[in-house]
């Protein structure tokens, strides 16, 4: 049975929050006036999007190998 190390936590916590950014920026565009700015808040979405599917993958590649 595979168990959960302290490493696939971080990264599952990453992605967790990486997530919640990504939701959030999604909202905050369709509002059509995002508190940071279009521009930043499309930066935002662009960076954590990728971040979520790469701490998740490393979260479970990590979990798989105890």
């Amino acid at each position: 049975m595979n168990a959960m190390t302290p490493k696939s936590g971080l990264f599952l916590g990453g992605c967790c929050i990486s997530a919640i950014a990504s939701v959030g920026s999604i909202f905050e565009l369709a509002s059509g006036t995002p508190d940071l700015g279009s521009l930043n808040t499309s930066i935002i979405l662009a960076l954590s999007v990728p971040l979520t599917v790469f701490c998740f993958f490393a979260a479970v590649r990590d979990a798989n190998k105890q």
